[in-house]
């Protein structure tokens, strides 16, 4: 059977919507090709498909079919579009790594791939948990005693869950034992907890969890289950009746009397025939296990200590036929425990042969090398065993094995690229850079985004209804990435299918100042506007932070007027300079707060008592918390906000580090869930409203940092969410860490709008600063940056999504610095400023294509292996200007960049030019900064430094045009704050030719309109990197020299004209 689809395949974060989706349907699978690079995969043993949004894949309907053939032929089928080929085993089950296989092409390289694997428990087996099914809880590593590569941490939230799919031949009743921890919990109790267990859905009982002696003692509960012959899906749920505040370990289903399962039957996914397969995944024994404490690994980690008595167990399934196969390791071995650096051996066997493995040394422990050993399998499935016999032998450490034809190379590793975290809390880059969760891309070119666990969403009324029980018969939602090297594609088809990144008020895009210090409006008013004006800084967005409430610094809800006197008053003043106002919150409240009684009221008594982070603790009364999840609570909560709202506050930061606040709607992200509400409110206030928040994970799911996701992702959030990062330590480490962070982040989840504390939080220097303040009735001094750390910061923001000075009691200001520091700062947040235009249109382009305001360099530049070298160290700021931050103390400083292949690059800065494909030493001063343009882009500025973005409509633009090459740009405008689109919004096109010595810049008339478009615009062209021009011509006409200035030291060609209409074109000649 052949069945051909056809369309444009066509993909964009705003394509129209309702589009019947191209499906395949066989037996209880069904296929949706939705882009030539994205086919969702549903597997439904009921028959009963899904068509609802999630809260996840709100956009399923946007894609335009993309053309595609389906075949069926000797019990596979087979799906093919321009990108990649599907194969599904007809009627094989739900999707494992036997039965679903997808081949495409990343780069040169050939590539197969098994994206699902579906762990099932078989009788006797031991089960990690961490590698099942699990809804609103994280995997955690941060105690002793368990086995695998963590445990289920937490069960802190009501709806918490893990289930296990279990297969019995026989009817009659089983034992199910869970392996956990119950120590002193987040309530401070030391007691018996309880979660409970239900098969298929339906019948459940109370599983019983005494205390162990500490969190790194494991107890055994146990509960005995009737099941009848077959598969069954077992659920430890902490429902409202339940206590939770457990550690998970593993579980396991046994005969009536059976103990607990050692490690070595640890039940393990299968390994398909041709692709790389993770060591972590497999079964380990003896000394093995799991570790992420070096860098290159593939997968989750690494399994180390493989020394003598260790061994490594792999379940290899689709061996076509009998015969002699390579299996291939990924592995390090350098200096081993027994101090010795040289090549080493393991044993493997198979099918009753064992031979010798020989694995030469690395450079390091950091860098991974493929090695081979024949083995001969019979057709089907195998299974193979790695082994440490003697003292000698193994050492290394092991990231993937693979099975391929004797002639065949090692697949390619399936290496994550960026990575994401709910934020930097505790971060200091001196002890290396933060670990993250993988995300959307790969450097092997496929991603499975499994959707399973997400609930259904209703767009239009933005209601959650989660998705139907199905009596515990197996379901699979998943949508299979098949990009290859077009990475960018990949993130405009997750915009286009999870919604797309928010464009912002364009005031946001401008500078920020925030500090954790106690401000009152007198200070604002007096003392640091006046600064700002007086110092010629511009300021868009004023940041307060939690001293401002009452009656409670930390959980009050009114704002001290003793501080604040007239807050609506504070707020109108603000407006009238040109300022958006944004306020931190803490979700908690005390009894004796005056708004707590109609809280609890709306929240028809279910408030919370306890969890409250200590600072909120030390005020009158009891502290109560609330569950987002709840109607009523939610009300209650949001309710609170609505006199500072009504006083004038535009939107808010929510700061959910510590109190005990949770969201138990299942199936929906909690970060995400709490944000867009906070959004939803905001749009009243400011048009497109967003949070300031922690994103993709809970409190309670991740704790304080949140390295670990969740089953329900971080695809939402961008959607509603200014990331805000978190506390960070103020180290030079953690300044270069931030470089590769963003667009590392941006680029694993589609997030745009990412906001670091610029300057960090926590400053580690102790040297003294330029204010005193009062705190527990003490007076103290405030920190300071070295002036090098603190101008070279600053720097970083000028490039960064969002530019937001903070600190915590230390100074973030210009004028707080040194004279070459504070010249430095005055520049660079000048730049910011003039810099909107230009970050308002990436910040739109990622709207529109879902590709991110920061890029790593492998998103421009896929194909070249210095794209992922540098990518901790330079980035894109949109695809035309290249970012290398100096990250090194000094006042002048040497930094490495590598300009890619196939453009010239000119310095931003001097004008100085460097030939693509060469690595460059560049020096700067704290005045400058490693920039580049690419040769034929045009950057839109301000021309003249203005005091805020809503204070200075764009009448006057700046392009800077980088000789060298051809190109074009854009120029986007709206109104800033409302409608986007057609009707609400306008285009300028620059185009820039270069042929011989002549250049042309020809600017075209805007496309569209909008509300308070200007009328009048006088343009500057600068043309960087050029020599003395002959002639300069404006429209033909030419000028005298007294009209245009060349600038012999920065190769710079400036022509300012008259203002004109917006509307006329414009054409400026030289040669």
């Amino acid at each position: 059977m052949l069945v051909t689809g056809t369309g444009t395949g066509e993909a964009s974060a705003h394509a129209a919507a309702n589009h019947r989706a191209a499906s395949v349907t066989s037996g209880n699978a069904r296929f949706q090709v939705l882009s030539p690079t994205l086919i969702r995969t549903e597997y439904a043993q009921d028959g009963k498909f899904t068509d609802s949004a999630t809260f996840n894949a709100i956009g399923r309907t946007a894609f335009t079919p993309p053309p595609y053939t389906s075949s069926t032929s000797n019990g596979w089928l087979t799906i093919t579009t321009s990108a990649l080929t599907l194969k599904y085993q007809v009627n094989s089950g739900p999707f494992d790594a036997q039965n679903l296989s997808v081949h495409l092409s990343a780069g040169t390289a050939a590539v197969d791939a098994n994206p699902w694997h579906r762990l099932t428990c078989g009788l006797g087996a031991l089960c990690e948990a961490e590698q099942l099914a699990h809804s609103g809880i994280g995997v955690a590593s941060d105690h002793t005693g368990y086995t695998g590569s963590g445990f289920l941490a937490g069960f802190e939230g009501t709806g918490d869950s893990v289930s296990a799919d279990v297969n019995v031949t026989a009817a009659g009743t089983y034992t199910f034992d869970a392996r956990y921890a119950n120590s002193v919990g987040g309530d401070g109790q030391n007691t018996a907890r309880t979660l409970t267990l239900s098969v298929d859905g339906g019948a459940s009982r109370t599983l019983s969890l005494p205390t162990t002696a500490n969190w790194d003692t494991w107890g055994l509960a146990s509960s005995a289950v009737q099941l009848g012959a077959g598969q069954h899906t077992l659920t430890l749920t902490r429902t409202a009746a339940d206590s939770g505040d457990v550690n998970l370990d593993s579980v396991a289903l046994v005969n009536q009397g059976g103990g607990f399962p050692a490690t070595s039957t640890t039940a393990i996914t299968s390994c398909g025939y041709g692709v790389n397969c993770e060591a972590e995944a497999d079964r380990a024994s003896g000394t093995a296990a799991v570790a992420t404490d070096h860098t290159g690994y593939s997968g989750s980690g690494f399994l180390a200590e493989l020394n003598q008595g260790a061994g490594v167990s792999t379940h290899v399934v689709g061996v076509p036929a009998d015969g002699t196969y390579a299996l291939q390791v990924r592995y390090a071995n350098a200096t081993g425990r027994d101090g010795q650096y040289q090549t080493r051996t393991a044993t493997v066997s198979s099918g009753g042969t064992t031979r010798t493995l020989t694995l030469p040394v690395t450079a390091d422990w950091n860098t991974w090398s493929t090695a081979s050993v024949p083995v001969t399998l019979k057709a089907g499935a195998n299974d193979i065993a790695i082994g440490c016999p003697d003292a000698a032998s193994c050492h290394i450490n092991l990231d993937t094995v693979s099975v391929t034809a004797s002639n065949s190379p090692a697949p390619q590793p399936h290496l994550a690229l960026g990575g994401y975290r709910r934020s930097l809390d505790g971060v200091n880059g001196d002890n290396g850079a933060p670990a993250t969760t993988p995300g959307l891309l790969y450097k092997d070119g496929w991603y499975l985004l499994d959707d399973t666990a997400s609930a259904l969403y209703d767009t239009a009324t933005h209601k959650v209804t989660q998705r139907p029980a199905r009596g515990g018969a197996p379901y699979q939602d998943g949508y299979v990435f098949g990009y290859g090297h077009d990475y960018q594609r990949a993130l405009t088809d997750l915009a286009t299918l999870t919604g797309p990144p928010e464009l912002l008020p364009q005031w946001a895009y401008g500078v920020w100042y925030s500090e954790y210090i106690d401000r009152t409006a007198a200070d604002y008013e007096n003392r640091i506007l006046p600064a700002f004006r007086s110092e010629g800084v511009p300021l868009d967005v004023l940041v307060t932070d939690t001293d401002f409430k009452s009656p409670n610094t930390w959980s009050g809800w009114e704002i001290d007027q003793s501080k604040f006197p007239d807050p609506k008053g504070f707020f109108d003043w603000a407006a009238s300079q040109g300022l958006h106002n944004t306020l931190n919150i803490h979700p908690s409240i005390l009894s004796s707060d005056p708004q707590f009684a109609q809280a609890q009221a709306t929240a028809k008594g279910k408030l919370h008592k306890g969890g409250c982070a200590s600072a909120a603790s030390s005020g009158a009364g009891d502290c109560y918390t609330f569950d987002w999840g709840d109607p009523d609570q939610l009300k209650a909560y949001m309710d609170l906000h609505q006199t500072m709202d009504q006083q004038g506050n535009d939107f808010w930061w929510l700061d959910w580090c510590c109190d005990d606040s949770q969201s138990s709607l299942p199936g929906v992200t909690p970060d995400a869930w709490i944000n867009q509400q906070y959004a939803t409110d905001a749009d009243k206030t400011i048009g497109r409203g967003f949070a300031v928040s922690r994103a993709y994970g809970s409190l309670q799911a991740g704790g304080y940092s949140g390295q670990q996701g969740l089953p329900t992702g971080p695809w939402a959030d961008k959607r509603t969410t200014v990331h805000f990062t978190g506390d960070t330590s103020s180290t030079w480490g953690t300044l270069k860490a931030e470089v590769g962070y963003t667009p590392g982040e941006a680029a694993a989840t589609g997030m745009s709008a990412i906001s670091h504390d610029i300057g960090g939080h926590n400053d580690t220097t102790n040297l003294t600063g330029s204010e005193t303040y009062t705190a527990d009735g003490t007076t103290h001094t405030t920190r300071k940056l070295p002036d090098d750390m603190y101008a070279r910061w600053v720097q970083l923001g000028t490039f960064q999504p969002i530019d937001r000075l903070h600190s915590n009691h230390s100074d973030r200001l210009p004028w707080q610095y040194g004279t070459a520091a504070r010249a430095s700062a005055d520049k660079f947040l000048n730049l910011r400023e003039n810099l909107v235009p230009y970050t308002y249109s990436l910040a739109q382009q990622a709207n529109t294509t879902g590709v991110p305001v920061t890029r790593p360099m492998y998103l421009q530049y896929p194909d070249e292996p210095q794209a992922y070298a540098t990518s901790d160290s330079e980035y894109f700021y949109g695809p035309d200007m290249l970012v290398a931050p100096v990250t090194t103390p000094g006042t002048t400083t040497t930094t490495s960049v590598w300009f890619p292949p196939g453009s010239q690059w000119t310095d931003y800065f001097t004008g100085k030019t460097y030939a693509g494909g060469t690595t460059q030493n560049i020096t700067n001063g704290l005045d400058t900064m490693p920039v580049f343009v690419r040769a034929g882009a045009a950057i839109p500025t301000r021309t003249n430094n203005v005091t805020s973005n809503d204070k200075a409509p764009l009448t006057k633009v700046t392009l800077s045009v980088a000789a060298g090459a051809s190109g074009s740009s854009s120029l986007y405008e709206d109104d800033g704050t409302t409608g986007t689109g057609r009707g609400h919004s306008a285009v300028t096109k620059i185009r820039y030719r270069e042929n011989g010595t002549r250049h042309t810049v020809t600017i075209t008339p805007p496309t569209g309109t909008f509300h308070g478009q200007i009328r009048n615009r006088q343009w500057t062209v600068s043309l960087l990197g050029v020599t003395t021009p002959g002639t300069v011509r404006v429209g033909g006409a030419q000028l005298s020299s007294h009209a245009y200035h060349f600038d012999s030291t920065t190769h710079t060609l400036t022509v300012t004209l008259p203002a004109r209409s917006a509307r006329t074109p414009i054409t400026v000649t030289c040669g």
